[in-house]
């Protein structure tokens, strides 16, 4: 295949932060151009982020797959190059693991629970479009980088398990 692959799964809605996504890709392609973004999902801002991409000239870059469920949600993130996921808030973000548990490398907020367990991921802040954008092309770029995050977010994703921060959660009640 030609072009990278960069993904966004999940809910789209402003707590997800796909403007984000939108944003960054917009810079991503500036400079890299053999990308395809996948929005999968389904949300109250999914028109407006169609609506955003059209905007900024990439209808034929951004896919819009709609929501996934089962064994597709494998497959998307199995194709993927890059997982992406800028939330605003997020408690946890299973996403993310679901994503390391699959071999694909992971971007991620640094406002998301998932951020304080995960070592092997790049963390942005959300709203920093141009860092995230920069994180995107290094991964896409430099395929030692992409290959040492796989590498390690595979073999962080295969000892992860939520029974010890269950068991840490019962012991503080």
């Amino acid at each position: 295949r030609k072009e990278k692959i960069v993904l966004f799964l999940g809910r789209v809605t402003i707590q997800k932060g796909p403007e984000y996504f939108v944003e960054a890709a917009r810079k991503v392609l500036d400079h890299h151009p053999a990308v395809k973004f996948i929005v999968a999902g389904s949300g109250d801002m999914l028109p407006r982020i169609i609506h955003r991409a059209a905007e900024l000239g990439m209808a034929e870059k951004m896919l819009f797959a709609g929501f996934l469920k089962g064994n597709d949600v494998h497959k998307a993130f199995q194709m993927a190059d890059l997982y992406v996921m800028p939330s605003v808030s997020e408690p946890f973000g299973l996403v993310a693991l679901e994503s390391i548990k699959n071999g694909t490398p992971v971007i991620i907020s640094k406002t998301s629970g998932v951020a304080e367990v995960l070592d092997h991921a790049l963390k942005v802040d959300f709203w920093d479009v141009n860092h995230l954008a920069n994180q995107i092309i290094s991964v896409l770029r430099y395929s030692e980088l992409h290959q040492e995050l796989k590498e390690n977010c595979i073999r962080e994703g295969a000892s992860f398990n939520l029974d010890e921060p269950a068991r840490k959660c019962i012991q503080v009640y």
